[in-house]
């Protein structure tokens, strides 16, 4: 009885969930490279009007900039290197028009970074490495839940008053410990626990920064993308951040 009253109580957030794994895991099966930068490219771009729409910037020309970019990283072996070259144009655009609004080049910047390092991430070490990085922020968003929830008692920042110091470290330990399980087989033991507690505990700040964003434009969620989840934001904020960590890493230890 218990399980139906929580069922009806989160329907939305269950039937949501459900469909989200159902399609990451038919994903997974099929490995399509184009299947998977499609996938993506639809993320980043709701992503992006949501970000923009956080930073006050309600239409933003650069979406059409965005798509082309995407297009664009389809083709080129390197999309991170491209994120650079786009920033430096984009950088370069408002310093020409000093009339543009800044906060555009915020709203470019994040989550543009974030998805093309997570489209590298994919590109060079493949579908495996993509669910590797799952493991360690779901498990880290999972940990933090449940300790902070059961033993949580000292707040860890302004920015998020939900958020505990026992949540975070607890959330960072799971995360780790599942990135040590998936990724010893890539990696070996060390490079993997270290490359798994990195990304952990970047993910929680990725995590805060949206919060900061959401609470600074006086939001709940960043969008209505994901029924009974909020917006695409809401479900990738940690591995924005966390893909840039495992990539970087990644290179320095695989």
């Amino acid at each position: 009885m218990a399980i139906i009253d929580l069922y009806t109580e989160h329907k939305e957030r269950i039937d949501t969930a459900v469909l989200m794994l159902a399609a990451i895991i038919l994903i997974g099966i099929f490995q399509n490279f184009f299947v998977i930068w499609a996938t993506l490219g639809v993320i980043y771009l709701v992503a992006f009007r949501e970000a923009n729409a956080l930073f006050g910037i309600e239409k933003n020309s650069n979406i059409y900039f965005a798509g082309a970019l995407w297009v664009l990283a389809a083709f080129y072996p390197k999309a991170d290197d491209l994120f650079l070259i786009a920033a430096l144009i984009v950088a370069a655009f408002y310093v020409y028009d000093p009339q543009k609004d800044v906060r555009g080049l915020f709203g470019f910047i994040y989550p543009t970074a974030g998805m093309l390092f997570m489209f590298t991430l994919y590109a060079d070490y493949g579908i495996y490495a993509i669910f590797w990085m799952i493991m360690v922020v779901a498990g880290t968003d999972v940990g933090a839940y449940v300790v902070g929830k059961s033993m949580g008692k000292t707040k860890f920042s302004p920015t998020s008053p939900n958020k505990t110091l026992e949540g975070v470290l607890g959330g960072i330990t799971v995360g780790m410990l599942f990135g040590l399980v998936v990724g010893v087989y890539e990696v070996g033991a060390w490079s993997a626990l270290l490359i798994s507690a990195a990304v952990a505990a970047i993910s929680v700040f990725g995590d805060l920064f949206e919060s900061f964003l959401k609470r600074t434009a006086g939001v709940k969620d960043s969008g209505t993308f994901l029924p009974g989840h909020g917006g695409a934001l809401d479900r990738i904020d940690g591995y924005l951040f966390g893909a840039i960590m495992m990539v970087v890493l990644l290179r320095g230890f695989a």
